[in-house]
């Protein structure tokens, strides 16, 4: 029987969820919200990420989110090369760049999948910690050491990447790129170097959400696909391009799929995520915290 100490236990966890929902979908928020980048690749980096800490983990005993930490540059690194690379094909070759950005970036996601399978197989991966695995009671509420650390990083990510975003001359870039790139030129600064900076960033900050995402459960070679619906919903829900409307709709999807999944079954919960993502299309199109255009 349902009753309302199961429904704030559902809540309780669902709002720690949504905060990791929140972190994985940050850089999305900049490459799709701001760039107007067709990111499908995005979870595929995310599982690449969760692969690279597993494996300093596993071989070096690394705590799962310095490894994190110290893949960062490298996904900085890479998400510059990726950039270059989309905007040399697609984007420099004109206005039809959205389509075939998709099937770039699907063919990306599909790279990485069978690169991964090829070196570790399809069995799932975890990564131990001495947080993993414990939890912290709250009356009668179990909370997960590990959905406490997601919630911490999550939140201080969101604040860091935001102060970024609005306090240094790079950032301001960033948001002016998606509205005016003349007036950006004017200001002395390249349109593209700003754009392919920022892609950079937001593949860097996988590398800690990619951390998180093997923490929070298992990883295995195909976990991208589930989080595809969820990230863009994240997305398109906040509003293109607003960071905290990102942990704002994060929640909000997180304490649904806690609900759903308490009062329906496991088997409900990944259908709520697109369920979301076609209400919010078809009711507010600019999303929660948007502007009409």
């Amino acid at each position: 029987m349902f009753s309302l100490d199961l429904l704030l236990d559902a809540v309780v966890i669902g709002v720690l969820l949504g905060c990791f929902y929140g972190a994985v979908s940050l850089g999305l928020s900049v490459s799709f919200g701001l760039l107007d980048v067709p990111h499908v690749a995005h979870p595929a980096f995310l599982v690449l990420a969760s692969y690279a800490v597993y494996f300093l983990n596993e071989n070096y005993a690394v705590d799962p989110l310095v490894a994190g930490l110290l893949i960062t540059p490298i996904f900085f690194l890479l998400g510059l090369a990726a950039y270059r690379l989309y905007y040399e094909t697609f984007e420099k070759r004109g206005s039809d760049a959205s389509v075939r950005g998709i099937a770039f970036f699907f063919g990306i996601a599909f790279i990485i999948e069978v690169l991964i399978i090829l070196q570790f197989g399809v069995d799932q991966r975890s990564v131990t910690a001495s947080y993993i695995g414990k939890a912290w009671r709250l009356s009668d509420i179990r909370v997960p050491y590990r959905l406490l650390v997601a919630f911490a990083v999550a939140t201080a990510l969101t604040m860091l990447l935001t102060l970024y975003l609005s306090r240094t001359f790079m950032g301001r870039a960033i948001r002016a790129v998606a509205q005016d790139q003349e007036a950006l030129r004017l200001m002395g600064a390249n349109p593209i170097k700003v754009k392919q900076w920022a892609f950079g960033i937001a593949t860097a900050v996988l590398g800690i959400a990619g951390a998180l995402l093997i923490i929070v459960a298992p990883v295995d070679p195909t976990l991208d696909r589930a989080y595809i619906g969820r990230t863009f919903c994240v997305v398109v829900m906040a509003g293109l391009g607003s960071l905290g409307g990102t942990l704002v709709a994060a929640i909000i999807l997180g304490v649904a799929e806690s609900i759903v999944l308490t009062l329906f079954g496991a088997s409900w919960a990944p259908a709520i995520s697109f369920a979301m993502l076609l209400g919010i299309l078809a009711v507010r199109p600019q999303g929660l915290f948007g502007r009409r255009s």
